[in-house]
């Protein structure tokens, strides 16, 4: 690859970084919530287990997806599927969160079992979010001379898979730092959803794009008028996230001075 081809790639691969980062934060809240009841050992146990469901259903799906990403269909129901989590995300956090507040949770906990169950299921469908954003994020890179896997560019393949990855690591290890950036900033969740949103868009243009559609020229998916347009609004929406989301202050502990008798 030269240098060009190398940077474009790296540029894709820290947008991911950082989009996986937003979504595991969100995502490890979540499971956290699932695991709480259970005790320490126990609860261990279990995020390992959910997290081990998730790595062998990420890499099987990845290669399934290999063979399915270039049917128009696939590639529809996707973008479908990308800006329908973010506007129901967006929609719960700034519509339906008043309505949910008075709402306390009274179920007992459940079982072992049945909690590595939930937690498994959790971690497929965050793990569906990720691939398909880092698929939409892919597939309009330029093709390497990588072998090709399934029916897909071998460098394709390698940003997504890497990108998988990383979120797997962030999910059990990193999630800790982005949980406490979303508390400073909490708008930088909403960025995130926009942003997966906005990369839902761009997998619809790219399916439009599609030969057996052709409802867009074939090469404007992958023109460079539609990558500045797409890039300039990612950044504007990731920028504003950061600098409209004010800091919230830390804490500062009243302490009284001690008066000696």
């Amino acid at each position: 690859m030269d240098i060009s081809l190398l940077m474009e790639y790296g540029w894709v691969l820290l947008i991911l970084i950082g989009l996986e980062g937003i979504l595991a934060a969100d995502n490890a809240l979540v499971i956290a919530t699932m695991v709480k009841h259970l005790p320490e050992e126990k609860r261990k146990k279990a995020l390992f287990y959910g997290l081990a469901g998730a790595f062998v259903f990420r890499f099987g799906s990845l290669f399934i997806i290999s063979y399915l990403v270039h049917i128009w269909q696939v590639q529809a129901i996707g973008a479908l599927y990308l800006f329908g989590i973010a506007v129901y995300h967006l929609l719960k956090k700034h519509v339906l969160k008043p309505k949910q507040k008075a709402v306390k949770e009274t179920k007992k906990g459940s079982g072992f079992w049945a909690t590595v169950i939930k937690v498994e299921l959790a971690d497929i469908a965050f793990a569906v979010d990720s691939i398909l954003a880092a698929v939409a994020l892919a597939v309009t890179l330029p093709m390497t001379s990588l072998p090709e896997i399934g029916g897909m560019d071998g460098g394709h393949f390698a940003v997504i898979l890497v990108g998988g990855i990383i979120g797997l690591v962030i999910m059990r290890f990193a999630a800790s730092y982005f949980v406490g950036l979303l508390d400073r900033r909490p708008g930088l969740e909403t960025a995130a959803y926009l942003i997966v949103a906005w990369v839902g868009v761009k997998l619809a243009v790219y399916t439009l794009a599609h030969p057996e559609l052709a409802i867009l020229a074939e090469g404007f998916a992958k023109s460079a008028g539609w990558k500045i347009v797409f890039w300039s609004v990612l950044l504007s929406i990731g920028v504003g996230g950061w600098f409209l989301s004010k800091e919230k202050p830390q804490q500062v502990v009243d302490r009284k001075p001690v008066v000696q008798n």
